[in-house]
């Protein structure tokens, strides 16, 4: 090893890396001090030995806001490949006693998050010793954060196709058409698809799973789809239904408390309820980490056990 590398090494610390890279994901000292339960003088007294060993700036002030050096941003990539593989050393570590370890990180889409909360119950279970997050989002985000390759595991029901991606297809996942009680559809025998959407369709943003799902169908009849208004959450969507603001399609596993209580009613149409399916993705290639692939694992050999629990949910709600 060179010897000005060796002074180098012999002079940092890994708090002031870990001081430095929460100052530089979070632009701010004082953020960084929260996160880290340090002063905003600690923070800074961090970085300014840091940079005083680099011999190089790292940060930056103009005016009142805080900028990154070019110095900084090659530290930073440096710094992150170092503490993956010291997260990789720690989990191979675990891995060879037979403990999963380490932290289990989920992507679930909006709509999934009725369903995490029953696959995470036994899964705890059996590995108390990982550490879950669990993030919800749109299906348009939680796809970048796909393509920009975290460590995570996504729950979706329509898998991105511009992508080769590992799928895991765990269940059924009903979308079905609902309206308020009392709405003047549900005195109708037959209702056609063309129908019910014209009865003021509440519908989620571009780009949502049920939507897309919704807009496929619509597609195959040759049907076209004018939403009424364009609402960003299903719950919301949900909420407006039963205000009487119009009818929607949503996942039915999503809505058994409305449906049992009569607060939405689902509406019989043709070729309905849509069939999809829950899926547990990742990209191919991407080398899932042990609480990764413990959850994989985990998912696979109680797919069968998912379908009767959620089943039993759902037959405990009554039909139209």
């Amino acid at each position: 090893m060179p010897q000005n590398v060796h002074n180098l090494i012999n002079r940092l610390t890994f708090r002031q890396l870990q001081v430095f890279k929460s100052v530089y994901e979070l632009n701010s000292y004082s953020r960084a001090g929260d996160m880290l339960g340090l002063s905003q003088p600690a923070v800074s007294n961090q970085v300014r030995q840091l940079e005083q060993t680099l011999e190089q700036p790292l940060f930056e002030y103009v005016g009142r806001q805080l900028y990154s050096t070019a110095t900084a941003k090659r530290l930073a990539e440096c710094i992150q490949s170092m503490f993956e593989e010291i997260q990789h050393f720690q989990h191979d570590l675990s891995a060879e006693t037979g403990l999963i370890a380490g932290e289990l990180n989920l992507v679930a889409v909006s709509t999934a998050q009725y369903v995490v909360p029953y696959l995470l119950r036994a899964y705890t279970n059996l590995h108390p010793n990982v550490t879950i997050n669990v993030k919800v989002m749109n299906r348009a985000a939680a796809i970048e954060r796909l393509n920009e390759n975290h460590d995570e595991l996504a729950i979706m029901g329509m898998v991105p196709n511009d992508k080769p991606m590992f799928s895991i297809p765990f269940l059924n996942n009903e979308l079905i058409a609902v309206a308020p009680r009392e709405h003047p559809l549900l005195s109708l025998e037959d209702v056609t698809l063309s129908a019910f959407l014209e009865n003021n369709l509440l519908l989620r943003e571009t780009g949502s799973g049920s939507r897309l799902a919704l807009e496929l169908h619509c597609q195959k009849q040759r049907i076209r789809l004018q939403p009424e208004m364009e609402i960003g959450s299903n719950d919301a969507i949900k909420h407006a239904v039963i205000a009487g603001l119009g009818v929607a399609v949503l996942p039915k596993l999503g809505i058994l408390s409305e449906l049992t209580l009569g607060a939405l009613v689902e509406v019989p149409i043709k070729d309905f309820p849509l069939r999809r399916s829950w899926c547990l993705i990742h990209p191919q290639g991407h080398h899932p980490t042990p609480a990764m692939q413990s959850f994989i694992d985990y998912i696979q050999q109680n797919i069968g056990q998912f379908e009767v629990m959620f089943s039993r949910m759902s037959e405990a709600q009554p039909t139209n």
